[in-house]
């Protein structure tokens, strides 16, 4: 179990992803406004795997399966982007 203060600090990072998440929300950037969303969704799910998750202290192949589960993820986006540019 992680100690105290990096609960905490980790909880206050999330807290402000979320409040710029929802600052960003409410401008007008056009086409940004979902890019930088996606980079703020991204972050905040990287430090709940990275430290709720306690994959920071798991195995090497706990660390292995993550990074595969995330190239396979990133292969799937591409099959569906594929397939939707040549519709």
């Amino acid at each position: 179990m992680p100690n105290r203060m990096t609960l905490v600090a980790v909880w206050l990072v999330l807290l402000a992803l979320l409040g710029i998440s929802t600052w960003v929300a409410l401008l007008r950037l056009g086409s940004w406004h979902a890019a930088l969303n996606l980079i703020f969704a991204v972050a905040s799910a990287g430090a709940v795997v990275w430290f709720d998750m306690h994959l920071r202290k798991g195995s090497g192949t706990l660390k292995l399966f993550a990074g595969g589960t995330v190239i396979f993820l990133f292969i799937m986006f591409g099959f569906g982007l594929a397939d939707w540019l040549t519709r």
